[in-house]
């Protein structure tokens, strides 16, 4: 998971939720404290076991140059109910968080935040694999794509242990209850190597226990499973950019690179970052990605 270093909200930063067909999702909405949005809007999603607040320190500085920025929470994780503790609206879909019905909310929080402008997306780790199914959904209308830390398909790899390891202890009784006996059997021990901020601490104790267990379940399941979409999100002809950390520990940046060849992708490393350069390099990523959005809408203005 990502472990964001502080959790206060910059000027500009505000919680707020986005009420769409399946019910309300959580959001942190950025704006610039002075001047308009005239660029495109961004919206950032997380990756697994993440939340919106994994994006907290790029917010400001993503939106200062003119633009919304809005990172989410899935449905299921943290502040987002989960489709089990929702009452279906009539005629729309209930989403089950499978790779296909999670991208299908994001494709349409893109709309509602976009209004008919085109939008820059944004997908960290398993959230790259959601943003790409956002991407290939036809309505969607994107500015760009941009996969930070992700990959072309499943996760291999010591990461992928860690997955099947979760999955193993929560598929049999997929329960808040269980969740609670796994963080104090499991994650609470994992947690005293992240960080010695009792606060966020606390944020990454109440972040896992609020969010569906089920949820987890499936989003690993899917995690391990992803089939390679990379030759279809190459004839979207979408800008699209792969930026990862140097040290990246999940698609490693052989796969990374070649992804990027295939879609024929921008491709950028972060110096000294890891799996999250969004937390352990947040101006580089910041700057990287304020420069390709730029470039990206200067072309379609041309």
């Amino acid at each position: 998971m990502s472990t964001p270093k502080f959790l206060d909200l910059p000027p500009g930063v505000r919680r707020a939720d986005l009420h769409l067909s399946h019910g309300p999702l959580a959001a942190l909405r950025a704006l610039p404290t002075s001047g308009g949005t005239d660029l495109a809007p961004a919206v950032l999603v997380h990756g697994y076991t993440g939340s919106k607040e994994d994006f907290i320190a790029l917010l400001q500085s993503l939106a200062q140059v003119g633009r919304e920025v809005v990172a989410i929470d899935l449905p299921g994780t943290y502040e987002s109910p989960g489709p089990e503790t929702l009452a279906p609206s009539p005629g729309a879909p209930s989403p089950d968080y499978r790779l296909a019905s999670l991208g299908g909310v994001v494709a349409e929080a893109v709309d509602d935040i976009g209004g008919g402008t085109p939008v820059h997306l944004v997908g960290h780790s398993f959230g790259g694999l959601v943003a790409r199914e956002a991407a290939l959904a036809e309505r969607t209308e994107l500015a760009s794509l941009t996969l930070l830390c992700s990959g072309p398909g499943h996760l291999d790899g010591q990461r992928s242990e860690s997955a099947r390891g979760l999955i193993a202890a929560l598929s049999p009784d997929p329960t808040s209850e269980r969740l609670t006996e796994l963080w104090n059997e499991r994650f609470e021990c994992e947690l005293q190597s992240r960080t010695d901020d009792p606060e966020i601490r606390a944020f990454l104790k109440k972040r896992t226990l609020s969010s569906s267990a089920l949820g987890y379940v499936r989003m690993a399941e899917d995690l391990l499973g992803a089939a390679d979409r990379v030759d279809e999100l190459a004839a979207l002809d979408l800008p699209t950019m792969v930026l990862y950390g140097e040290n990246d520990d999940a698609w490693t940046p052989a796969e990374q690179d070649d992804m990027a060849r295939r879609m024929g992708a921008r491709r950028l490393v972060v110096p000294g970052a890891g799996h999250s350069p969004n937390v352990e390099a947040p101006e580089t990523t910041s700057s990287a990605l304020t420069a390709f959005w730029n470039e990206t809408e200067s072309v379609g203005r041309r």
